[in-house]
Protein backbone atom coordinates (compact mmCIF):
# COMPACT_ATOMS: atom_id res chain seq x y z
CA UNK A 1 0.00 0.00 0.00
CA UNK A 2 1.51 3.70 -1.09
CA UNK A 3 2.35 5.79 1.64
CA UNK A 4 1.11 9.37 1.45
CA UNK A 5 4.79 10.86 1.36
CA UNK A 6 5.08 8.32 -1.93
CA UNK A 7 1.60 9.91 -3.39
CA UNK A 8 2.37 13.52 -2.71
CA UNK A 9 5.76 12.47 -4.75
CA UNK A 10 4.33 11.30 -7.93
CA UNK A 11 2.32 14.10 -7.69
CA UNK A 12 4.27 16.47 -7.28
CA UNK A 13 8.03 15.39 -8.33
CA UNK A 14 7.68 12.60 -10.50
CA UNK A 15 9.00 12.64 -13.84
CA UNK A 16 5.86 13.01 -16.04
CA UNK A 17 5.91 9.68 -18.10
CA UNK A 18 6.40 8.01 -14.59
CA UNK A 19 3.90 10.08 -12.79
CA UNK A 20 1.20 9.17 -15.71
CA UNK A 21 2.50 5.57 -15.83
CA UNK A 22 1.83 5.33 -11.78
CA UNK A 23 -1.35 6.68 -11.56
CA UNK A 24 -2.64 5.81 -15.37
CA UNK A 25 -2.06 2.43 -15.37
CA UNK A 26 -4.15 1.37 -12.57
CA UNK A 27 -6.79 3.16 -14.02
CA UNK A 28 -6.57 1.76 -17.03
CA UNK A 29 -6.77 -1.33 -15.83
CA UNK A 30 -9.33 -0.57 -13.48
CA UNK A 31 -11.36 0.43 -16.44
CA UNK A 32 -11.11 -2.99 -18.42
CA UNK A 33 -11.88 -4.36 -14.71
CA UNK A 34 -15.50 -2.47 -14.96
CA UNK A 35 -16.33 -3.24 -18.35
CA UNK A 36 -15.41 -6.99 -17.57
CA UNK A 37 -17.72 -6.72 -14.63
CA UNK A 38 -20.61 -4.97 -17.17
CA UNK A 39 -19.82 -7.66 -19.44
CA UNK A 40 -19.68 -10.43 -17.36
CA UNK A 41 -24.09 -10.41 -16.87
CA UNK A 42 -23.99 -10.72 -20.79
CA UNK A 43 -21.92 -13.09 -20.76
CA UNK A 44 -23.64 -15.55 -18.31
CA UNK A 45 -27.12 -14.65 -19.27
CA UNK A 46 -26.16 -15.19 -23.32
CA UNK A 47 -25.45 -19.22 -21.57
CA UNK A 48 -29.33 -19.60 -20.80
CA UNK A 49 -29.12 -19.38 -24.89
CA UNK A 50 -32.56 -16.92 -24.70
CA UNK A 51 -32.55 -14.11 -26.86
CA UNK A 52 -35.13 -12.49 -24.55
CA UNK A 53 -33.21 -13.01 -21.34
CA UNK A 54 -29.90 -11.38 -23.13
CA UNK A 55 -32.16 -8.03 -24.21
CA UNK A 56 -33.38 -7.65 -21.29
CA UNK A 57 -30.41 -7.20 -19.18
CA UNK A 58 -29.29 -4.78 -22.59
CA UNK A 59 -32.69 -2.51 -21.79
CA UNK A 60 -32.09 -2.31 -18.34
CA UNK A 61 -28.83 -1.11 -18.61
CA UNK A 62 -29.51 2.57 -19.27
CA UNK A 63 -30.99 2.62 -15.42
CA UNK A 64 -27.66 0.98 -14.17
CA UNK A 65 -25.97 4.06 -15.93
CA UNK A 66 -28.53 6.26 -13.48
CA UNK A 67 -26.66 4.79 -10.62
CA UNK A 68 -22.93 5.59 -12.13
CA UNK A 69 -24.37 8.91 -12.84
CA UNK A 70 -24.78 9.78 -9.26
CA UNK A 71 -21.75 7.74 -8.03
CA UNK A 72 -19.75 10.06 -10.14
CA UNK A 73 -21.28 13.29 -8.76
CA UNK A 74 -20.26 12.56 -5.59
CA UNK A 75 -17.05 10.26 -6.69
CA UNK A 76 -15.68 12.43 -9.56
CA UNK A 77 -16.81 15.90 -8.21
CA UNK A 78 -14.91 14.40 -5.07
CA UNK A 79 -11.92 13.25 -6.36
CA UNK A 80 -10.69 16.24 -8.49
CA UNK A 81 -11.80 18.63 -5.35
CA UNK A 82 -9.39 16.41 -3.12
CA UNK A 83 -6.56 16.75 -5.70
CA UNK A 84 -7.14 20.22 -5.76
CA UNK A 85 -7.04 20.66 -2.34
CA UNK A 86 -3.84 18.89 -2.47
CA UNK A 87 -2.15 20.76 -4.30
CA UNK A 88 -3.70 23.58 -1.93
CA UNK A 89 -1.86 21.89 1.25
CA UNK A 90 -5.20 22.30 2.50
CA UNK A 91 -5.46 18.41 3.80
CA UNK A 92 -8.60 18.98 6.21
CA UNK A 93 -10.65 19.98 3.91
CA UNK A 94 -9.75 17.02 2.58
CA UNK A 95 -11.40 14.79 5.41
CA UNK A 96 -14.25 17.11 4.90
CA UNK A 97 -14.87 16.52 1.00
CA UNK A 98 -14.49 12.81 1.55
CA UNK A 99 -17.29 12.31 4.20
CA UNK A 100 -19.66 14.29 2.00
CA UNK A 101 -18.85 12.54 -0.97
CA UNK A 102 -19.70 8.89 0.98
CA UNK A 103 -22.71 9.59 3.10
CA UNK A 104 -24.38 11.84 0.08
CA UNK A 105 -23.91 8.85 -1.79
CA UNK A 106 -25.39 6.58 0.10
CA UNK A 107 -28.30 8.99 0.85
CA UNK A 108 -28.78 9.41 -3.26
CA UNK A 109 -28.71 6.17 -4.22
CA UNK A 110 -31.46 5.19 -1.20
CA UNK A 111 -33.38 7.92 -3.22
CA UNK A 112 -33.28 5.82 -6.58
CA UNK A 113 -34.09 2.31 -4.97
CA UNK A 114 -37.01 4.27 -3.98
CA UNK A 115 -38.22 5.71 -6.99
CA UNK A 116 -37.21 2.72 -9.39
CA UNK A 117 -39.14 0.27 -6.97
CA UNK A 118 -42.58 2.49 -7.19
CA UNK A 119 -42.09 3.05 -11.23
CA UNK A 120 -40.91 -0.12 -12.33
CA UNK A 121 -43.45 -1.06 -14.81
CA UNK A 122 -44.06 1.73 -16.89
CA UNK A 123 -40.01 1.95 -16.44
CA UNK A 124 -39.70 -1.28 -18.10
CA UNK A 125 -41.80 -0.35 -20.90
CA UNK A 126 -40.20 3.01 -21.56
CA UNK A 127 -36.98 1.32 -21.64
CA UNK A 128 -38.39 -0.38 -25.24
CA UNK A 129 -39.52 -3.56 -24.03
CA UNK A 130 -42.44 -5.30 -26.07
CA UNK A 131 -42.37 -9.30 -24.99
CA UNK A 132 -44.06 -10.43 -22.42
CA UNK A 133 -40.64 -12.58 -21.65
CA UNK A 134 -38.26 -9.81 -21.96
CA UNK A 135 -40.14 -7.83 -19.57
CA UNK A 136 -40.65 -10.43 -16.63
CA UNK A 137 -36.92 -11.30 -17.28
CA UNK A 138 -36.19 -7.38 -17.25
CA UNK A 139 -38.53 -6.91 -13.98
CA UNK A 140 -36.25 -9.62 -11.95
CA UNK A 141 -33.13 -7.84 -13.22
CA UNK A 142 -33.76 -3.94 -12.44
CA UNK A 143 -35.80 -5.12 -9.13
CA UNK A 144 -32.68 -6.27 -7.23
CA UNK A 145 -30.09 -4.20 -9.49
CA UNK A 146 -32.80 -1.12 -7.31
CA UNK A 147 -32.42 -2.35 -4.17
CA UNK A 148 -28.13 -2.86 -4.41
CA UNK A 149 -28.39 0.51 -5.23
CA UNK A 150 -27.08 2.65 -2.33
CA UNK A 151 -24.16 0.12 -2.60
CA UNK A 152 -23.78 0.48 -6.17
CA UNK A 153 -23.38 4.15 -5.87
CA UNK A 154 -21.59 4.19 -2.61
CA UNK A 155 -18.62 1.87 -4.04
CA UNK A 156 -18.00 4.06 -6.79
CA UNK A 157 -17.80 7.01 -5.10
CA UNK A 158 -15.89 5.68 -2.99
CA UNK A 159 -13.42 4.23 -6.15
CA UNK A 160 -12.70 7.82 -7.29
CA UNK A 161 -11.96 9.40 -3.55
CA UNK A 162 -9.31 6.42 -3.32
CA UNK A 163 -8.11 6.93 -7.24
CA UNK A 164 -8.45 11.11 -6.15
CA UNK A 165 -5.61 10.91 -3.39
CA UNK A 166 -3.43 9.46 -5.50
CA UNK A 167 -4.13 5.86 -4.30
CA UNK A 168 -4.86 4.73 -7.71
CA UNK A 169 -3.67 0.67 -7.11
CA UNK A 170 -5.99 0.55 -4.05
CA UNK A 171 -8.87 1.89 -5.90
CA UNK A 172 -8.11 -0.83 -8.61
CA UNK A 173 -7.68 -3.40 -5.80
CA UNK A 174 -11.73 -2.47 -4.87
CA UNK A 175 -13.16 -2.49 -7.80
CA UNK A 176 -10.90 -6.07 -9.00
CA UNK A 177 -12.35 -7.71 -5.74
CA UNK A 178 -16.19 -6.90 -6.38
CA UNK A 179 -15.47 -7.77 -10.11
CA UNK A 180 -13.94 -11.63 -9.15
CA UNK A 181 -16.76 -11.63 -7.04
CA UNK A 182 -19.41 -10.86 -9.61
CA UNK A 183 -18.12 -13.58 -11.76
CA UNK A 184 -17.61 -16.28 -9.55
CA UNK A 185 -21.21 -15.77 -8.62
CA UNK A 186 -22.72 -15.26 -11.50
CA UNK A 187 -22.49 -18.83 -13.32
CA UNK A 188 -23.39 -19.94 -9.91
CA UNK A 189 -26.97 -18.11 -9.48
CA UNK A 190 -27.86 -17.63 -13.23
CA UNK A 191 -26.49 -21.62 -14.22
CA UNK A 192 -26.98 -23.75 -11.17
CA UNK A 193 -29.43 -22.08 -9.04
CA UNK A 194 -31.53 -21.44 -12.00
CA UNK A 195 -32.14 -17.26 -10.98
CA UNK A 196 -32.12 -16.45 -14.53
CA UNK A 197 -31.01 -13.02 -14.93
CA UNK A 198 -32.33 -11.87 -11.19
CA UNK A 199 -29.35 -14.13 -10.40
CA UNK A 200 -26.81 -11.44 -12.57
CA UNK A 201 -28.30 -8.76 -10.76
CA UNK A 202 -27.96 -10.32 -7.59
CA UNK A 203 -24.57 -10.98 -8.50
CA UNK A 204 -23.61 -7.71 -9.23
CA UNK A 205 -25.31 -6.13 -6.04
CA UNK A 206 -22.97 -8.60 -3.82
CA UNK A 207 -19.59 -7.78 -5.96
CA UNK A 208 -20.44 -3.85 -5.28
CA UNK A 209 -20.98 -4.58 -1.50
CA UNK A 210 -17.64 -6.27 -1.27
CA UNK A 211 -16.25 -3.47 -2.94
CA UNK A 212 -17.31 -1.16 -0.33
CA UNK A 213 -16.50 -3.00 2.32
CA UNK A 214 -12.70 -3.06 1.42
CA UNK A 215 -12.78 0.85 1.02
CA UNK A 216 -13.79 1.16 4.54
CA UNK A 217 -11.69 -0.84 5.73
CA UNK A 218 -8.56 1.05 3.46
CA UNK A 219 -10.33 4.19 4.62
CA UNK A 220 -10.27 3.10 8.38
CA UNK A 221 -6.51 1.56 8.46
CA UNK A 222 -5.49 5.36 9.09
CA UNK A 223 -2.96 5.64 5.74
CA UNK A 224 -5.26 7.38 4.24
CA UNK A 225 -5.89 11.02 4.63
CA UNK A 226 -9.64 10.57 3.20
CA UNK A 227 -12.40 10.27 5.81
CA UNK A 228 -15.74 8.27 6.10
CA UNK A 229 -16.47 9.81 10.29
CA UNK A 230 -20.04 11.24 10.01
CA UNK A 231 -18.73 14.01 12.38
CA UNK A 232 -16.75 15.47 9.24
CA UNK A 233 -19.57 15.81 7.00
CA UNK A 234 -19.71 19.25 6.01
CA UNK A 235 -21.21 21.04 3.22
CA UNK A 236 -19.82 24.25 3.98
CA UNK A 237 -16.36 26.48 3.15
CA UNK A 238 -17.10 25.93 -0.83
CA UNK A 239 -17.59 22.09 -0.46
CA UNK A 240 -20.86 21.31 -2.21
CA UNK A 241 -20.49 23.68 -4.58
CA UNK A 242 -17.10 22.66 -5.92
CA UNK A 243 -18.18 19.12 -5.54
CA UNK A 244 -21.31 19.29 -7.36
CA UNK A 245 -20.21 21.63 -10.17
CA UNK A 246 -17.91 19.27 -11.56
CA UNK A 247 -20.11 16.33 -10.73
CA UNK A 248 -23.05 17.17 -12.47
CA UNK A 249 -21.59 17.46 -15.68
CA UNK A 250 -19.51 13.89 -15.43
CA UNK A 251 -23.01 12.40 -14.11
CA UNK A 252 -24.83 14.42 -16.81
CA UNK A 253 -22.25 12.66 -19.35
CA UNK A 254 -24.02 8.85 -17.86
CA UNK A 255 -27.47 10.15 -17.56
CA UNK A 256 -27.38 11.75 -21.04
CA UNK A 257 -25.93 7.99 -22.40
CA UNK A 258 -28.76 5.98 -20.61
CA UNK A 259 -31.25 8.39 -22.40
CA UNK A 260 -29.41 7.62 -25.65
CA UNK A 261 -29.12 4.22 -25.32
CA UNK A 262 -33.05 4.26 -24.46
CA UNK A 263 -33.80 6.13 -27.74
CA UNK A 264 -31.57 4.25 -29.94
CA UNK A 265 -33.21 0.92 -28.40
CA UNK A 266 -36.58 2.63 -29.42
CA UNK A 267 -35.22 2.58 -32.89
CA UNK A 268 -33.32 -0.33 -33.71
CA UNK A 269 -36.35 -1.86 -32.20
CA UNK A 270 -38.31 -1.60 -35.98
CA UNK A 271 -35.69 -4.10 -36.52
CA UNK A 272 -36.50 -6.69 -34.19
CA UNK A 273 -35.42 -8.37 -30.75
CA UNK A 274 -32.63 -9.70 -32.50
CA UNK A 275 -31.09 -6.10 -33.51
CA UNK A 276 -32.14 -4.76 -29.93
CA UNK A 277 -29.68 -7.96 -28.74
CA UNK A 278 -27.16 -7.39 -30.89
CA UNK A 279 -26.64 -3.91 -30.35
CA UNK A 280 -26.78 -4.29 -26.79
CA UNK A 281 -23.95 -6.82 -27.00
CA UNK A 282 -21.93 -4.39 -29.14
CA UNK A 283 -22.35 -1.46 -26.89
CA UNK A 284 -20.73 -3.45 -24.36
CA UNK A 285 -17.35 -4.70 -26.71
CA UNK A 286 -17.33 -0.95 -27.37
CA UNK A 287 -17.32 0.35 -23.78
CA UNK A 288 -13.50 -1.87 -23.91
CA UNK A 289 -11.94 0.73 -26.13
CA UNK A 290 -14.00 3.28 -24.33
CA UNK A 291 -13.40 2.54 -20.85
CA UNK A 292 -9.63 2.07 -21.66
CA UNK A 293 -9.14 5.82 -23.07
CA UNK A 294 -11.41 7.27 -19.91
CA UNK A 295 -9.20 5.12 -17.93
CA UNK A 296 -6.16 7.02 -19.21
CA UNK A 297 -7.47 10.46 -18.73
CA UNK A 298 -9.31 9.31 -15.62
CA UNK A 299 -6.18 8.37 -14.45
CA UNK A 300 -4.45 11.60 -14.67
CA UNK A 301 -6.90 13.27 -12.88
CA UNK A 302 -5.70 14.10 -9.69
CA UNK A 303 -2.09 14.75 -11.33
CA UNK A 304 -3.96 17.58 -13.24
CA UNK A 305 -5.61 18.86 -9.97
CA UNK A 306 -2.46 18.75 -8.03
CA UNK A 307 -0.48 20.57 -10.52
CA UNK A 308 -2.96 23.14 -11.36
CA UNK A 309 -4.13 23.45 -7.42
CA UNK A 310 0.21 24.34 -7.03
CA UNK A 311 -0.03 26.54 -10.12
CA UNK A 312 2.24 24.22 -12.03
CA UNK A 313 1.01 24.90 -15.68
CA UNK A 314 4.49 24.28 -17.20
CA UNK A 315 3.72 20.20 -15.40
CA UNK A 316 -0.24 20.24 -16.28
CA UNK A 317 0.71 20.86 -20.56
CA UNK A 318 3.23 18.26 -20.24
CA UNK A 319 1.12 15.89 -18.92
CA UNK A 320 -1.72 16.60 -21.12
CA UNK A 321 0.26 16.24 -24.06
CA UNK A 322 2.19 12.68 -23.07
CA UNK A 323 -0.89 11.54 -22.25
CA UNK A 324 -2.97 12.37 -25.62
CA UNK A 325 -0.38 10.08 -27.44
CA UNK A 326 -0.57 7.54 -25.22
CA UNK A 327 -4.74 7.26 -26.40
CA UNK A 328 -4.15 7.68 -29.65
CA UNK A 329 -0.93 4.48 -29.72
CA UNK A 330 -3.76 2.47 -27.65
CA UNK A 331 -6.90 3.62 -29.36
CA UNK A 332 -5.28 2.53 -33.18
CA UNK A 333 -4.08 -0.65 -31.83
CA UNK A 334 -7.47 -1.88 -29.88
CA UNK A 335 -9.13 -0.21 -33.25
CA UNK A 336 -7.52 -2.42 -34.99
CA UNK A 337 -7.74 -5.44 -33.59
CA UNK A 338 -11.65 -4.97 -33.21
CA UNK A 339 -11.78 -4.62 -37.01
CA UNK A 340 -9.73 -7.89 -37.85
CA UNK A 341 -11.62 -9.99 -35.24
CA UNK A 342 -15.12 -8.16 -34.92
CA UNK A 343 -16.93 -11.94 -35.83
CA UNK A 344 -14.91 -13.79 -32.77
CA UNK A 345 -16.05 -11.08 -30.25
CA UNK A 346 -19.84 -10.70 -30.62
CA UNK A 347 -20.37 -14.42 -30.52
CA UNK A 348 -18.26 -14.60 -27.15
CA UNK A 349 -21.42 -12.82 -26.27
CA UNK A 350 -23.77 -14.53 -28.88
CA UNK A 351 -24.82 -17.64 -26.84
CA UNK A 352 -26.93 -19.38 -29.54
CA UNK A 353 -24.90 -18.30 -32.29
CA UNK A 354 -27.79 -16.76 -34.03
CA UNK A 355 -26.06 -15.37 -37.19
CA UNK A 356 -28.76 -12.31 -37.03
CA UNK A 357 -27.28 -11.26 -34.40
CA UNK A 358 -23.58 -12.04 -35.41
CA UNK A 359 -24.31 -9.73 -38.51
CA UNK A 360 -25.80 -7.02 -36.74
CA UNK A 361 -23.22 -6.96 -34.05
CA UNK A 362 -20.42 -6.81 -36.60
CA UNK A 363 -21.68 -3.76 -38.25
CA UNK A 364 -22.87 -1.46 -35.61
CA UNK A 365 -19.61 -2.61 -33.27
CA UNK A 366 -17.10 -1.20 -36.78
CA UNK A 367 -19.31 1.62 -36.97
CA UNK A 368 -18.92 2.38 -32.85
CA UNK A 369 -15.10 1.96 -34.39
CA UNK A 370 -14.32 4.51 -36.81
CA UNK A 371 -13.46 6.92 -33.81
CA UNK A 372 -11.96 4.74 -31.47
CA UNK A 373 -8.15 6.18 -32.48
CA UNK A 374 -9.08 9.72 -31.46
CA UNK A 375 -11.87 9.90 -28.54
CA UNK A 376 -8.94 9.30 -25.75
CA UNK A 377 -7.98 13.06 -27.03
CA UNK A 378 -11.61 14.32 -25.97
CA UNK A 379 -11.34 12.15 -22.42
CA UNK A 380 -7.63 13.54 -21.67
CA UNK A 381 -9.14 17.08 -21.86
CA UNK A 382 -12.23 16.20 -20.30
CA UNK A 383 -10.79 14.93 -16.92
CA UNK A 384 -8.39 17.52 -17.39
CA UNK A 385 -11.13 20.17 -16.97
CA UNK A 386 -12.48 18.60 -14.20
CA UNK A 387 -9.37 18.54 -12.55
CA UNK A 388 -9.14 22.16 -13.08
CA UNK A 389 -11.94 23.01 -11.81
CA UNK A 390 -13.34 24.13 -15.09
CA UNK A 391 -17.70 22.88 -15.03
CA UNK A 392 -18.56 24.62 -18.00
CA UNK A 393 -15.61 22.68 -20.70
CA UNK A 394 -16.57 19.66 -18.83
CA UNK A 395 -20.48 19.98 -19.28
CA UNK A 396 -20.24 21.60 -22.56
CA UNK A 397 -18.62 18.07 -24.04
CA UNK A 398 -21.16 16.11 -21.89
CA UNK A 399 -24.14 18.00 -23.17
CA UNK A 400 -22.56 17.45 -26.75
CA UNK A 401 -21.31 13.60 -26.98
CA UNK A 402 -24.48 12.25 -25.88
CA UNK A 403 -26.93 15.34 -26.09
CA UNK A 404 -26.74 18.14 -27.47
CA UNK A 405 -24.62 16.46 -30.57
CA UNK A 406 -25.63 13.14 -30.79
CA UNK A 407 -29.37 12.96 -30.36
CA UNK A 408 -30.04 15.54 -33.09
CA UNK A 409 -27.60 13.38 -35.43
CA UNK A 410 -29.09 10.30 -34.36
CA UNK A 411 -32.72 11.46 -34.84
CA UNK A 412 -31.72 12.74 -37.81
CA UNK A 413 -29.28 10.05 -39.83
CA UNK A 414 -32.03 7.75 -38.39
CA UNK A 415 -34.75 9.61 -40.44
CA UNK A 416 -32.78 9.46 -43.69
CA UNK A 417 -30.13 6.84 -43.79
CA UNK A 418 -31.75 4.20 -41.61
CA UNK A 419 -29.80 1.68 -40.18
CA UNK A 420 -26.66 2.53 -40.79
CA UNK A 421 -27.76 6.45 -39.25
CA UNK A 422 -28.52 5.17 -35.89
CA UNK A 423 -24.73 3.02 -36.33
CA UNK A 424 -22.76 6.29 -37.10
CA UNK A 425 -24.21 8.80 -35.11
CA UNK A 426 -22.18 8.37 -32.15
CA UNK A 427 -18.68 7.94 -33.89
CA UNK A 428 -19.66 11.49 -35.32
CA UNK A 429 -20.58 13.38 -32.46
CA UNK A 430 -17.27 11.71 -31.22
CA UNK A 431 -15.35 13.17 -33.55
CA UNK A 432 -16.91 17.42 -33.62
CA UNK A 433 -16.68 16.68 -29.85
CA UNK A 434 -12.76 16.36 -30.24
CA UNK A 435 -12.74 19.15 -31.80
CA UNK A 436 -14.49 21.02 -29.84
CA UNK A 437 -12.49 20.27 -26.66
CA UNK A 438 -8.91 20.93 -28.31
CA UNK A 439 -10.48 24.50 -29.31
CA UNK A 440 -11.73 24.88 -25.17
CA UNK A 441 -8.67 24.13 -23.91
CA UNK A 442 -7.22 26.61 -26.11
CA UNK A 443 -9.54 28.95 -24.65
CA UNK A 444 -8.95 27.80 -20.94
CA UNK A 445 -5.32 27.89 -21.30
CA UNK A 446 -5.28 31.80 -22.68
CA UNK A 447 -7.53 32.85 -19.82
CA UNK A 448 -5.54 31.46 -17.61
CA UNK A 449 -2.43 32.80 -18.41
CA UNK A 450 -4.39 36.60 -18.69
CA UNK A 451 -5.34 35.86 -14.99
CA UNK A 452 -1.76 34.95 -14.06
CA UNK A 453 -0.62 38.39 -15.56
CA UNK A 454 -3.72 39.95 -13.69
CA UNK A 455 -2.19 38.61 -10.44
CA UNK A 456 1.34 39.16 -11.25
CA UNK A 457 1.16 42.92 -11.81
CA UNK A 458 -1.53 43.16 -8.73
CA UNK A 459 1.28 41.61 -6.13
CA UNK A 460 3.62 43.87 -7.84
Amino acid sequence: MASKEKREKIFASYPIPKAVAALAVPSVLSSIVNVIYNMADTYFVSLMKDTEATAAVSLTMPVFLFFVAFGNIFGVGGSAYISRSMGEGRKDRVKKISSFAIFSSILSGALLLALILIFIKPLITALGSTGAETTEYAYGYLKYIAIGGPMIVTSITASNLVRGEGGAKESMVGMMIGTVTNIILDPVMILTMKMDVAGAAIATVIGNVVSVVYYAIYLMKGNSILSCNPKRFAVNEGIFKNVVSIGIPAAVNNILMSLSNIIMNNFMKGYGEVAVAALGIAMKVNMLIVFVQMGIGMGIQPLIGYSYGAKNIKRLKGVIKFTILCTVIFGSVLTLLYFLFADNIINIFNGEHDPAVTEYGVTILKGLMVAGPFIGIMFTFNFAFQGMGKPIPTLILSLGRQGLIFLPLLIVMNKFVGFDGIVYAQPTADLVCVVLAFIMFLIVVKQQKKKDMISEKASE
